[in-house]
């Protein structure tokens, strides 16, 4: 008990003063809460508060967040070229940055990394591995990671997950995520070693393949399972054509992340493999920051490892509450340190929550929306704003059931202009669909296309794309 407690004396003034973590230390206190969890069942007050952070007072939590500011600018000013550039570019004292004042630094932007990356590559570490970003939306970008946190980081995603019991070490995962993100299989094989569950990595391989490893095994069947919302979609109908459901499977969390999870695949992953698909967000560009959506539909970040604001689409200064703006990043150190990033704009359109208090249970942590989609994909007619997110869910919930959805949108100046396969209707017609856009106060006009033998993925190319073959289903 006193090691524990020296522990986790010695991770909560790393978090607090931004020194390196030990992984070693994180790791006995993965440890240790196998110890007690395996005694008491649950892990104890004391290690969740270290886990959330104590900063649930806004006063405390805005001192932290500007030490933590300052303390990666004033690395990146010594570490960084590009942002040695930058700051002198535009005047910008790292040891004076605040929360008040980080706007006045230019935001990083993904085609900046793309094109000068050794400039970003900090000049005191050596990088170990590279990891790409899967290309869905644009030109892959490849980030370097050092051993330092390719340690690190899946210790801490343990310690988390032992805590919120999304991980224990009766569980086995089954991860369908592409073999390309190395970084993301790589970190959840570790937590599974780390927490003594198992894991299988099947990548993006022909969804009946997946569906017959979630099937066998008994109870080792797999219990947790990390998917694309993509590749869900095609799991759940291939599920639904073989007459599966609730009773043939073992899961107890599905969780989604790099695409938009509409809230009709969630239901149907719940009626169909018998739990609700969580939404939750990461990208590989900003690790090992992430969130998780609430009951409420907010997402909430990560307080401890990161600084997160949200800057209007047009003018790039914070928006306003309720309205629109994207998802601004800055890693903090000591979590970060290979290739670190100040104000990277993920692209990831959300809306700023009312100044107002939470209700939801993640309401210490402060929350946006879920994610609406790519700015570079925001649509407007009438001068309103169309998110991804609403088509998403609007065509998800047609009664023909066209999970993923496959579409083209085209904003006009009176009306949106909608391709769709003709499947997609199947048994409604283009008036159908249409109404259901104008009940959304979106102005919508439909188009067919013939989805035999056209290319799908010039329509809407979806992470399920990333398709990884075998000789497993090849008729001799």
């Amino acid at each position: 008990m006193f090691e524990t407690g020296v522990r986790q004396f010695r991770m909560a003034m790393s978090m607090v003063w931004g020194r390196p973590i030990n992984p070693r230390n994180i790791e006995h206190l993965v440890e240790d809460a196998l110890k007690t969890l395996q005694e008491f069942g649950v892990p104890g007050d004391d290690v969740q508060t270290l886990l959330e952070g104590p900063f649930s007072d806004p006063t405390a939590r805005r001192e932290f967040q500007n030490r933590a500011l300052q303390r990666t600018a004033r690395r990146l000013a010594r570490v960084s070229s590009y942002y040695q550039q930058l700051f002198a570019e535009h005047e910008i004292e790292p040891a004076k940055l605040t929360v008040e004042t980080i706007h006045h630094v230019p935001t990083t932007l993904k085609h900046m990394l793309q094109t000068r990356q050794q400039e970003f590559i900090a000049n005191d570490i050596q990088p170990s591995i590279s990891t790409r970003t899967t290309g869905t939306t644009g030109q892959p970008a490849e980030i370097w990671l050092s051993a330092y946190e390719i340690e690190l980081w899946p210790a801490l995603a343990t310690l988390s997950g032992l805590l919120r019991n999304e991980i224990n070490p009766q569980d086995c995962m089954q991860i369908n995520i592409s073999s390309r993100a190395t970084a993301a299989v790589q970190m959840n094989m570790k937590i599974c070693r780390l927490a003594g569950a198992r894991a299988r990595v099947l990548g993006v391989i022909p969804p009946d393949e997946s569906l017959d490893s979630l099937l066998n095994g008994g109870d080792e069947a797999p219990t947790l399972l990390s998917i694309y919302p993509s590749y869900l979609a095609q799991l759940v109908h291939a599920a639904r054509r073989r007459g599966l459901g609730p009773r043939d499977f073992h899961l107890r969390r599905v969780d989604c992340g790099g695409e938009v999870l509409s809230n009709t695949l969630s239901c149907a992953t719940l009626e169909t493999l018998g739990t609700r698909a969580n939404d939750t967000f990461a990208m590989t560009e900003i690790l090992p920051v992430g969130g998780r959506t609430c009951t409420q539909g907010h997402l909430h970040l990560d307080l401890n490892m990161g600084f997160v604001e949200v800057i209007d689409t047009q003018t790039g200064l914070p928006a306003a509450p309720g309205e629109l703006g994207t998802l601004v990043v800055t890693p903090y150190y000591p979590y970060r340190e290979c290739m670190p990033l100040l104000r990277y704009d993920t692209r990831d359109l959300v809306r700023r929550l009312p100044d107002e208090p939470l209700s939801c249970e993640l309401a210490g942590v402060p929350a946006t929306s879920n994610i609406l989609g790519k700015a570079d994909h925001l649509l407007r007619v009438k001068g309103q704003a169309v998110p991804f997110r609403e088509i998403v869910e609007i065509i998800e919930a047609l009664p023909s059931q066209p999970w993923p959805a496959r579409f083209r949108a085209q904003e006009g100046d009176d009306m949106i202009t909608l391709t769709l396969p003709e499947e997609t209707l199947c048994g409604v017609t283009k008036e159908y669909v249409e109404q259901r856009f104008r009940a959304a106060d979106i102005p919508t006009r439909v188009i067919l296309c013939q989805a035999a033998g056209q290319d799908l993925t010039e329509l809407r190319p979806l992470r399920a794309d990333l398709r990884e073959t075998t000789f497993a289903t090849r008729r001799n």
